[in-house]
């Protein structure tokens, strides 16, 4: 594959911060990283093993706006329900996309038979910011089981991509996000080498969920968001032992980004605004 190679520019290490008894680590952001446009949040669930007879996920009722989230559950399951009347159980291998827009409140639990039965756990959750033009479009949810989403193969290497979105791809991309968007996990079996194309104007996301990778003349162990300069249509990585990333890219909104809890939005009044609006019921009840 030709092209200009995309370089390093930053490794960032999740941080521990556990919910109760919830593994949970965060590489974004971090002290060093606010965010990377449009990519703005990434908890890492476990992986962890429940004993019968748990509490599950503690992830009751809360509200968002302004941004979509795609969760990835790679081992146990997890219960969606929301105020638009979405309800949906997903399994190991599938994932969740929900754009909250004006305004949603959603929990998300474990189902009654994992809470009863146990077993492994591992779901992370990444958020993905709306530009300013978009953030009061109307909530939507997609939830995709395992057999939902198409794999690529590359025997050679034993390499497996699951796209999950495709913008590129229209009609055939199993997800069709509001945004520009190309989101997959890879599978990298041990000894192989992979090449990725990105548009060199994208923003990317990459992050190693297990095992780890190396580009260049950096190492990029478990645990790690990598961060890369701009520029480039094309990241070489190998791995030694195996890996499993998650990664992605799409364009750089340029928009104010401002935090609020839940909300993120583009300014103090549009924060102020929608704690307003959840206070009053406008962004519904379950």
């Amino acid at each position: 594959m030709s092209g200009k190679c995309r370089s390093i520019r930053a490794l960032h290490r999740a941080q521990r911060d556990d919910i109760g008894d919830l593994i949970t680590r965060r590489p974004l952001p971090s002290p060093a990283l606010r965010h990377l446009d449009p990519f703005l949040f990434l908890n890492h669930h476990g992986p962890q093993s429940y004993p019968p007879h748990n509490q599950g996920l503690p992830f009751g009722p809360h509200p968002h706006r302004g941004f979509s989230t795609l969760t990835f559950i790679f081992e146990g399951e997890l219960a969606h329900q929301d105020s638009a009347g979405h309800e949906s159980i997903i399994g190991k291998g599938g994932v969740q996309w929900m754009t909250a827009g004006r305004g949603i409140v959603h929990s998300e639990l474990s189902p009654r038979r994992f809470m009863e039965k146990g077993g492994p756990l591992e779901i992370l959750q990444l958020w993905i910011n709306l530009p300013q033009r978009m953030k009061m479009i109307e909530p939507f949810y997609c939830g995709l089981d395992a057999d939902d989403i198409p794999i690529v193969i590359n025997e050679k290497q034993n390499i497996r991509t699951h796209i999950v979105c495709d913008s590129s791809l229209k009609e055939a991309s199993p997800l069709q996000p509001p945004i520009d968007l190309y989101m997959s996990w890879i599978d990298m079996d041990a000894s192989s080498t992979h090449h990725l194309s990105v548009p060199a104007q994208h923003s990317i996301f990459l992050y190693v969920v297990r095992g780890h990778v190396e580009i260049g003349e950096k190492i990029s162990p478990a645990f790690t968001l990598i961060e890369f300069d701009a520029g480039g249509d094309v990241i070489e990585m190998r791995t030694d032992q195996g890996a499993l990333l998650i990664f992605g890219h799409s364009p750089v909104q340029g928009d104010p980004i401002v935090y609020g809890g839940p909300f993120v939005m583009n300014s103090d009044d549009d924060i102020k605004q929608a704690f307003t609006d959840y206070r009053n019921g406008r962004l519904g009840h379950i």
